[in-house]
């Protein structure tokens, strides 16, 4: 649970007067909010109106709860009747959702001010980016702030996250805490919801950091376009002059940013693995069951060796960001490299779920396209990497013996994957995953990930329609499927369980009920365990191909 700020201002210092004013603005206030539910004595209330509600229709309720001003659109009729019947004054205003952003920001007395604030915005990699950079900033050391998908911390200190980005109350309340318990530095996610509702306006944003850009949200943009210019907001309204933008160029819309923002007072730093033109590169990559490791060059020169626990290409990019974004602060690059290093796995991204088994299982948040592309791309770097080693040493084996060494690649371990789409999301990319859930694994178990009010068996339907090949079962219950992988796997196999990730419930209609695929994963796996684990299995390899290699 956030703490909650004792503040208390009057409306006249947190006010603009370009808006219609009906009451006094002597009105003392404890807290702002847009949620009736939290209204008390003194609280400022903005009416939303949203999707599903519409916060005037609780103006009255809020009133008499104790709110003593209300911020909301142009109802004549509605504001003239309770501005009679009540003591309550009237803000009126034509975007609730700035208005809140400005009021709040004055409300906790703009505490961005006092902090070095890093937005990180894309699609895929805003959570793994932004606790490598945490790390990094830790290691010089100096106390961070970290707002995100999995949680909030101030320094260590952990609570829960309602939202990737919170809304703009709840947002500088934050920031208003970390400045006053010695934060320095804070890293935030900002989600497209939040560039679009106005959560992350008012907050001075030293560097912002692109990842990338793929399809997502589309139940919430109406295209791609709307999507991109959502996202391009962090950088072209949000961003401080003299700021610094960090972008992946090797993405198409990165290339387009880059062009947005050309002639703006702001410096940038250009990321990438493919493109020529990135100013910091990766070269020389290798992945393998331990992490990655490339050479990282600054404009075409050598700059240091990277070293990363991190798994996957997906990484290369996260860590990338994060050394830009570090860069960019002027931390040393020994630092950087330590910081890197030391950076934990982060929860549900890439998760190894190691209990003793000789397979390796792994929970992921994959939940989009690209993103589950990339999470196989990965598990089928990892077997490669095996199969190498294993062909290795067998080859050696066959050399000392004069035996003749033929390659079997049917027998290097394959990928079984459980993934479903969730309801009242993107229909569009349904397909999609099928299409690369088929291709890039072995074998496929089609369930259910979050339904909500969508009937789980039309989703999977939705999905097996861009399945092409027979590689695939499916099986509503999430629970079943999970339990399934894990009864199919063998010795070094890789069993993922993607979409979900960090998650602990899931949504069934409009409940939320109890449910971690890690410890979903855990319980089937404790059934399996009589075999050598996966990581002795891995590591007997890696072992023997270092020695064969300071042997050549």
């Amino acid at each position: 649970m956030i703490k909650e700020n004792k503040t208390e201002k009057y409306l006249k210092d947190i006010i603009d007067y370009d808006c219609t004013i009906i009451g006094e603005v002597d009105k003392p206030i404890t807290n702002i909010t847009f949620d009736s539910r939290l209204v008390s004595k003194n609280s400022l209330f903005v009416a939303i109106k949203g999707a599903k509600t519409d916060g005037h229709d609780y103006i009255e309720q809020s009133i008499c709860k104790g709110a003593s001003v209300i911020v909301c659109n142009d109802r004549k009729d509605l504001i003239k009747e309770l501005h009679s019947k009540y003591n309550a004054t009237f803000v009126i205003v034509s975007d609730c959702l700035s208005t809140m952003a400005k009021m709040s920001a004055r409300f906790f007395d703009n505490p961005s001010k006092e902090l070095i604030v890093i937005g990180i915005t894309g699609t895929n990699g805003k959570t793994t980016t932004s606790y490598i950079i945490k790390s990094i900033i830790e290691s010089l050391p100096q106390k961070t702030g970290l707002i995100g998908t999995i949680q909030y911390m101030i320094g260590q200190e952990i609570f829960d996250s309602p939202h990737t980005t919170p809304e703009s109350p709840i947002f500088q309340s934050l920031l208003r805490q970390m400045s006053d318990n010695n934060c320095n530095y804070v890293v935030t996610e900002i989600s497209s919801h939040a560039l679009s509702q106005k959560r992350a306006d008012n907050i001075e944003f030293k560097v912002a950091i692109f990842t990338n850009l793929t399809r997502d949200h589309l139940d919430f943009h109406k295209d791609m376009e709307e999507y991109f210019l959502a996202k391009s907001r962090l950088f072209t309204t949000l961003l401080v002059d003299g700021g610094t933008a960090v972008i992946n160029i090797d993405d198409a819309y990165g290339i387009r940013l880059v062009e947005i923002l050309r002639d703006k007072n702001i410096n940038i730093i250009t990321f990438g693995i493919i493109s020529k033109e990135a100013q910091l590169k990766a070269s020389d990559i290798k992945i393998d069951y331990k992490g990655i490791s490339y050479k990282l060059y600054l404009n075409n020169n050598f700059l240091i060796d990277i070293n990363s626990p991190l798994n996957g290409m997906i990484n290369v990019y996260n860590t990338l960001a994060a050394i830009a974004s570090s860069i960019a602060l002027n931390i040393s690059i020994e630092k950087i490299k330590e910081g890197i290093a030391m950076t934990t796995l982060v929860k549900g991204r890439f998760e190894k779920v190691d209990l003793g088994q000789d397979f390796l299982a792994v929970v992921d948040y994959a939940h989009t396209e690209d993103a589950l592309e990339r999470l196989l791309l990965t598990a089928r770097q990892l077997l490669n990497a095996f199969r190498v080693a294993k062909e290795t040493e067998e080859l050696m084996k066959a050399k000392k013996r004069h035996y003749h060494f033929e390659e079997d690649s049917k027998n290097t371990g394959k990928i079984i994957t459980v993934f479903g789409c969730g309801g009242n999301r993107d229909k569009g990319k349904r397909s999609k995953m099928g299409e690369i859930a088929s291709r890039l694994s072995d074998f496929v178990i089609v369930t259910s990930d979050n339904p909500r009010n969508e009937d789980p068996k039309e989703i999977i339907r939705e999905i097996e329609r861009g399945i092409k090949n027979d590689n695939y079962i499916v099986i509503p219950d999430r629970k079943v499927a999970i339990s399934l992988a894990v009864e199919l796997a063998s010795t070094g196999d890789i069993v993922l369980v993607a979409g979900k990730g960090h998650e602990d419930y899931q949504e069934i209609g409009i409940e939320r009920k109890l449910f971690s695929d890690k410890k979903t994963l855990e319980e089937a796996i404790k059934k399996t365990i009589t075999r050598p684990s996966f990581a002795d299995w891995a590591g007997f390899f890696d072992s023997k191909r270092t020695h064969q290699n300071a042997n050549c």
